[in-house]
């Protein structure tokens, strides 16, 4: 079974809850048992991360193991779990957790093109005419920031189309923003938060790469972008409360680790897969092609972190998606939305599998264990 959620091959490296120990143990897959690896060397998951070769450190590693990953998947969801046994967290701990936006130009375009053309097909075509003839190409070879890029902000200019996301999805400068706060992400199996306010929401699917405070990408695991679609409509200046809140950003299972076989090139060439099961009976499937990105995962890590902006602990970077729910829920023309008790998969080969069930994020688990918290565990322990 794990297979199906959680690779077989390459390094992995994440965090699980211990019966007996007071705070989170680092761990590691190995022919399908997980394998306990905290020491006083590496005791986190940023240190890990920040050594000179994290997955030698993590293959090298000697440890104990904790139980078999099927068992360990089955008690993390976070309903009915057995205390009494171990479960996965998020695979982060002191690293910040950032996310870049609007990270796919062709599939923004065409939203824009049939926003502006509303269900007219031969305005539709008139308008991707116009933008191909400046371009010279399909959409997907737009590249932001480019001359080419300039001239087609000047044409919606002109049409009237132009909004903050087409700034940010065509312009200069890539939108990078604080998805929570370092100790604040949740994992598999666990809850995702969804205000009570919003009435309109959606999972984002995506990879989000793992990033040292050098700025080397050293790995990448799957996330879920909660967005709540109503609240940033409203204004973006209330990006904030629509994108950080309890139980809000998703990671894992794992990170999987670059070594030899697995490198930013499979990053790169990743199909993402969704699927949204409701208790209502409602499903939704949908994709998202990281070789439609417009802008590189260097190029956003670039636009993170620098001379500008410096991470001590490292970060981990969420890469945006192209996939933006339309089909109805509840009634033609109502589009999609969440609802209580949804199980959300993300999925590629690569990295495994991500699930988490939609709640309200006043009905999640609250976040009530932060870094001070670990530091002092971590003491007590003779870890630090």
């Amino acid at each position: 079974m794990y297979s199906m959620i959680v690779p077989t091959e390459g390094v992995l490296l994440g965090r699980a809850r211990v019966p007996g120990f007071s705070y989170p143990r680092i761990v590691t897959v190995r022919a399908g048992e997980v394998i306990d690896i905290t020491s006083a060397a590496a005791p986190t998951s940023r240190d890990y991360c920040e050594s000179p070769d994290p997955a030698r450190a993590v293959a090298e590693a000697k440890g104990t193991a904790i139980g078999r990953i099927d068992d360990l998947l089955h008690n993390s969801f976070v309903r009915g779990q057995d205390l009494t046994r171990p479960s996965l967290l998020s695979p982060i701990d002191l690293q910040a957790v950032k996310a870049a936006g609007v990270t796919f130009v062709v599939s923004l375009l065409e939203r824009v093109i049939e926003e502006q053309a509303r269900g007219d097909k031969a305005k539709a075509d008139l308008l991707r005419r116009d933008i191909l003839s400046l371009i010279g190409t399909d959409l997907s070879q737009l590249l932001p920031g480019s001359p080419e890029a300039m001239k087609v902000k000047q044409t919606l200019i002109a049409r009237g189309v132009w909004s903050q996301y087409l700034e940010v999805g065509i312009g200069p400068d890539a939108e990078i923003f604080t998805k929570c706060q370092p100790m604040a992400s949740v994992g598999y199996g666990a809850d995702v938060g969804i205000l009570p306010i919003s009435e309109w929401n959606n999972p984002e699917p995506e990879v989000a790469v793992v990033v040292q405070s050098t700025g080397r990408i050293v790995g990448a695991t799957l996330g879920n972008d909660v967005n709540l679609r109503d609240v940033e409509g409203r204004s973006a200046l209330l990006l904030g409360k629509a994108k950080d809140n309890n139980a809000s950003a998703s990671l894992g299972p794992f990170i999987r680790l670059f070594d030899g076989q697995f490198t930013i090139a499979a990053v790169k060439e990743a199909e993402i897969a969704l699927a949204v099961k409701g208790e209502d009976g409602f499903e939704l499937l949908g994709a998202s092609s990281m070789s439609q990105i417009s802008r590189s995962p260097e190029a956003l890590v670039a636009a993170a972190v620098g001379r500008h902006h410096q991470y001590p602990d490292g970060f981990v970077l969420y890469l945006g998606t192209m996939f933006a729910p339309v089909k109805d829920r509840g009634g033609v023309g109502k589009g999609f939305t969440h609802k209580a008790g949804d199980v959300v998969s993300i999925s590629t080969p690569a990295l495994g599998t991500l699930t988490n069930i939609v709640r309200l994020s006043t009905e999640a688990a609250p976040w009530t264990y932060g870094a001070s918290h670990l530091m002092r565990d971590l003491s007590k322990a003779d870890l630090i």
